[in-house]
């Protein structure tokens, strides 16, 4: 049963309901987020509306809540909804005394469609209320009321055995019934008055009363004459206790009638609501699957929603998947079939017999009924598949935009017919498999395209530097098949020192993963030309600003001097790395800066801090530790207890402890690139620090930050002003007056030596300013020789000049 215009379609079924003398009311479900809130008339039969008090207009399409507002809370809309999921009937009697109803109804609840019809019968007026001048009730069962009614008295033979009836009554009505006049009846014998009785029964019945007093009532059909009669026969006593009967009949044809009718109207009624509750199956089926088959990314996930899902909507005991491969088919997935089937399935050419080959090269579904149906589709049994268990077959095309990827097959174990409704659902259930099915492909396709192009934009391998050691990983995101902008890199600078950085391009696509690949360039580029880290990142802010300016980019780049035990890292905008010692696990202290590409008027700062002999250094980008559902001060904490624990000085068994660690937001929602080191080399001793500079203004506060972190690193605080002061004097005088880099040296042994290496020549000299000048200007060398405990200048073999100073030292 449909709807339209909010009234079932099938006519006929209307007209029925329209006739019965009791109410019915057709309702469907509402659903809000799938849950039944509420139920809107469909369908109410005059009767219902008498009963209910309102007109037909009034009352359809209207919702529950809104014509009953009294009933809501009594349990009646719960009640409803059961018989809805459970396609359960109930039969409830409730008594209504209120303003919109009032009545003492049986009620007789059953599922139709999404929806449910409801009977219900005023029983009052079945028990209280005269009867009608309409006629006899639909569900009366007795009428007091007879058309005929004559009294027999048996007439018996010698032995007393009764042998016939005499007529001792018979009312004017039921003489007429039979033909005659009253006076031509009573007196008579029933041989004589309807000698019939003998051939159809009725005699024997009478008799048999008469002799045990037990009452007979049937209703016997005269198709003679296209009539129905309901014959009671009772015994009673006529004079001198002669056995005798009383017999009433009347005509029901039309109660038989309308109860047929009744009876036709109830059962199309049952078809109806099984025909709406296979609709309602078969649509759940397919929700269920679609749902399923939705959620499935990649052609595992497929499969497990075929086998779990699919398989029971088709309602098959048997399932096999067979996708087209260089003119075969291969079997891919199966469920419920047996070895010997499965072997045979692996891979079959597509000439082979076996249906399914028909329906990859065709197209169209094929249907085999029986075994026998089978057995002739494959008369070589040398080459056949086996039937296994199963007596009955769907082979229905996975088709996608009319391109057929194969075949899938549901077997069931007794023979079946297949009518429209099942071949239907059996084709949308395919349908939505090969969707999936081409989704899943298609998803791991790009996936492999995605991680080929994130692998090569990431180094191939990582230089071997004497005594470094390091591992990287990098975890693309699992659920995603976009490039990422995550990676990492180590540059051998040489002179025994390492550029390491790490960074994150913002976003998921092409776009991201070329202005990773051109940052990681140009910051391998400015590293090679041995810029000083804040001077790097400067320069790499430059160029996604000018390349890109819509993208934000994070990274820490690290100038690591193995020799020394020193390092000079720029964070910008990027988590800092995590060094572990023998100490513990502490996160770098380094200046803040911001991300790159945010504004061409941002200053980088850089840290220059000690790495002590045999301590991991570890570098991350933030996918590791934060995402929306996971606060980045708890991933942190997670990834510091990790690293102290991790039980190994080798980076890669250090990393793969990690992440085998409950480190992060799980599952995933990021790429993650991590990049682990450890150094071996011994530091010099005294201790030192070299740093080259180019000969740029901003040179001068990067030497000056440089000094400051390393004389703190070494606890040499009190003498920081002084060590400030005269370096800034030596360093500002050769980057005016020389051309090229200038070198930076710091040594810690009796004393602090303080040492400037520039490409002049030119020794310095003590100058007097003249009147009217600068009054500032060279009063460097004063400086020194009143600071320093020592000074001096001289020239470098290999070219320059050497300008040293000394300090005493804490």
């Amino acid at each position: 049963m449909g709807e339209d215009g909010g009234a079932p379609r099938d006519a006929r079924l209307l007209a029925m309901l329209d006739d019965d003398r009791q109410g019915w009311v057709l309702a469907t479900a509402v659903r809000e987020d799938g849950e039944i809130v509420d139920f809107e008339m469909v369908y109410i039969n005059d009767a219902g509306c008498r009963f209910a008090g309102r007109s037909r207009e009034e009352l359809i399409g209207r919702r529950y809540r809104e014509v009953w507002p009294e009933t809501v809370h009594d349990g009646t809309l719960p009640l409803y909804r059961e018989v809805v999921e459970t396609r359960q009937p109930v039969t409830r009697t409730v008594y209504y005394d209120r303003p919109s109803v009032t009545g003492h109804f049986e009620m007789r609840v059953s599922p139709w469609g999404d929806g449910l019809g409801v009977r219900f019968v005023d029983l009052r007026q079945l028990t209280v209320a005269p009867q009608s001048t309409g006629g006899t009730r639909l569900y009366d069962v007795l009428d007091a009321a007879f058309d005929g009614f004559t009294l027999l008295r048996a007439v018996t033979d010698g032995s007393g055995a009764i042998v016939d009836f005499v007529c001792d009554y018979v009312n004017q009505l039921g003489a007429k019934l039979v033909g005659r006049t009253a006076e031509e009846v009573i007196g008579h014998p029933l041989s004589e008055v309807s000698p019939g009785s003998w051939d159809d029964g009725l005699f024997d019945r009478c008799r048999s009363v008469a002799e045990t007093g037990e009452p007979w009532l049937e209703q016997r059909p005269y198709p003679q004459v296209g009539q129905v009669w309901e014959v009671k026969v009772a015994r009673a006593r006529a004079d001198a206790g002669t056995p005798a009967v009383a017999v009433s009949f009347r005509e029901v044809t039309d109660q038989v009638g309308q109860q047929r009718h009744l009876a036709a109207v109830a059962a199309e009624a049952e078809r109806a609501a099984a025909r709406a509750t296979d609709a309602a199956a078969r649509a759940t089926a397919l929700q269920t699957a679609t749902t399923a088959l939705v959620a499935a990314s990649t052609t595992a996930e497929v499969y497990a929603a075929i086998g779990s899902v699919l398989r029971p909507s088709a309602g098959g005991q048997g399932l096999a998947l067979l996708l087209l491969h260089e003119q075969q088919l291969q079997l891919r997935f199966h469920d419920g079939y047996e070895p010997d089937v499965v072997e045979k399935l692996r891979e079959l050419p597509l000439d082979h017999p076996y249906p399914a080959t028909a329906v990859a090269r065709t197209g169209q579904p094929l249907y085999l009924t029986s075994l026998a149906q089978f057995q002739a589709a494959q008369p070589d049994p040398a080459v056949a598949v086996p039937a296994g268990e199963r007596q009955a077959w769907a082979f229905l095309p996975l088709a996608v935009g009319g391109e057929v990827l194969g075949t899938l097959v549901v077997g069931y174990r007794r023979p079946r017919e297949f009518d429209y409704d099942e071949q239907a659902t059996l084709m949308a259930l395919a349908g939505l498999g090969a969707q999936a099915l081409q989704r899943a492909l298609l998803f791991e396709a790009r996936t492999t395209l995605a991680s080929a192009l994130q692998r090569a934009l990431l180094p191939a391998t990582l230089p071997r530097v004497p005594g470094l050691r390091h591992a990287a990983r990098y975890l693309p995101w699992t659920h995603g098949v976009d490039v990422g902008g995550d990676w990492y890199d180590i540059i051998d600078l040489g002179e025994g020192a390492v550029g390491v950085v790490i960074g994150d391009v913002a976003g998921h696509s092409a776009a991201a993963a070329a202005t990773m690949g051109q940052v990681r360039n140009a910051l391998r580029a400015y590293a090679g030309e041995r810029h000083n880290p804040a001077s790097v990142v400067h320069h790499v802010n430059r160029l996604v600003l000018d390349l890109h300016p819509d993208t934000i980019a994070t990274c820490c780049y690290l100038e690591v001097h193995l020799a020394e035990g020193t390092a000079t890292a720029v964070s910008a905008g990027h988590p800092p790395p995590m060094l572990r010692t023998a100490d513990g696990v502490h996160r770098l202290q380094l200046r803040p800066c911001p991300p790159l590409g945010v504004t061409p008027d941002a200053v980088y700062l850089d840290t220059t801090l000690l790495i002590p002999q045999a301590a991991t250094l570890l570098l991350y980008t933030d996918g590791l530790v934060e995402d929306r559902r996971h606060p980045i001060d708890q991933g942190l904490r997670e990834l510091r207890a990790a690293l102290h624990s991790a039980p190994t000085r080798d980076p890669g068994g250090t990393l793969d402890h990690i992440l085998g660690s409950d480190v992060g937001p799980r599952p995933r929602t990021d790429d993650v690139a991590v990049l682990c080191l450890t150094s071996d080399a011994v530091p010099t001793a005294p201790p030192t620090a070299r740093r080259r500079f180019r000969g740029e203004a901003i040179s001068a506060s990067a030497a000056r930050r440089f000094a400051a972190d390393m004389l703190t690193a070494w606890k040499q605080a009190p003498i920081i002003d002084d060590a400030l002061l005269l370096l800034d004097e030596v360093i500002t005088n050769a980057i005016q007056h020389t051309v090229g880099d200038v070198t930076v040296e710091l040594s810690l042994g009796e004393y602090l030596r303080v040492t400037v290496h520039d490409t002049s020549i030119r020794p310095p000299e003590r100058r007097t300013a003249p009147d009217g000048a600068d009054r500032d200007n060279g009063r460097g060398l004063h400086i020194i020789e009143q600071l320093a405990a020592a000074w001096g200048s001289e020239l470098v073999p290999t070219g320059g000049k050497l300008v040293w100073f000394d300090l005493p030292r804490v």
